[in-house]
């Protein structure tokens, strides 16, 4: 089972570094985030990493982020085309894209038509990632007149889905999902129930783990409360022939060997509950002194 690495999660390394983690570590492959780094915007620049650094790109995300709202302009059905070209240019398997924002209605009532085209007319898949509802508070903004109305109608913290339909992507149906173990501890769902119904078409995983916080922890997997391992061995048990991507937050590492040891666990722990293959020792980082 390949097992790749996230641009994210070197946040706020560039997407350059991610791949040099990659090399380093010992991942199979990339998912590339795209966002306002003009380098992850560029299919030559990104060429010229994966033949650099010997590692591929296996997947792309679409820029379909809050922060990554005006990322190839404001049109997002556009921008899930040009990811999937993307994809196609770079040789990856496979497109991650949240469902529909609410707001974004002209998108949402035609996405799953668009998801749907899109694989039937080319080699990629689109795998719709399953998310998580938002304080309001974290939506809109502490102290928001719009935050402000959502607590008198329901208390402080309010929950609330920013997306349409909803934020689980099997409540509408799509033919490929993407299972996020951060996003379930987030909206206290169960990641081993939601695996099964995405059955067959559970195609990509966001290996991470969470504590059930109000906000998206994207921890280190094992160091949350998620069934990591549990869940791993139910995708072996079934078959499971998609990417495990590790997607954590390693912004509180200090030094790049802090996060370089991140990385190193987390792949140790995809390589030891998907591949079988007992943990290696820590290699050391050869770029140690960037930050």
């Amino acid at each position: 089972m390949l097992v790749g690495l996230s641009t994210a999660s070197v946040y706020p390394q560039n997407t350059e570094a991610a791949f040099r983690y990659a090399a380093e570590l010992g991942y199979d492959g990339i998912e590339l985030m795209v966002w306002a780094e003009p380098a992850s915007q560029s299919i030559a620049t990104v060429q010229a990493y994966a033949r650099k650094y010997s590692v591929p790109v296996i997947a792309v995300h679409a820029p379909c982020l809050l922060i990554s709202q005006r990322v190839w302009g404001s049109d997002p059905a556009a921008k899930l085309e040009r990811s999937v070209h993307t994809a196609e240019a770079l040789g990856a398997s496979a497109v991650v894209v949240h469902p529909p924002f609410r707001w974004q209605r002209r998108y949402a009532e035609g996405f799953a038509d668009q998801v749907g085209e899109l694989e039937e007319h080319g080699s990629v898949i689109v795998a719709v990632e399953n998310m998580f509802p938002m304080r309001a508070d974290t939506l809109f903004g502490r102290g928001s007149g719009s935050a402000k109305r959502l607590e008198r109608r329901g208390g402080p913290g309010l929950g609330v889905t920013a997306f349409s339909q909803s934020y689980d992507p099997t409540d509408i149906g799509f033919r490929h999902y993407t299972l996020d173990l951060s996003h379930t501890a987030t909206a206290g769902a169960d990641p081993l129930a939601l695996a099964a119904r995405m059955g067959q078409g559970l195609a990509h995983l966001h290996l991470a783990d969470g504590r059930g916080a109000a906000h998206d922890e994207h921890l280190v997997p094992g160091d949350g409360t998620q069934p990591c391992v549990e869940l791993c061995e139910a995708l072996v048990r079934t078959g499971f022939s998609g990417h495990a991507v590790a997607e954590i937050n390693t912004q509180s590492a200090r030094t790049t060997p802090d996060r370089a040891g991140m990385l190193h666990r987390t792949l140790a722990f995809a390589r030891q509950h998907l591949n079988g293959v007992a943990p290696a020792p820590e290699p050391t980082p050869t770029h140690a002194n960037q930050v």
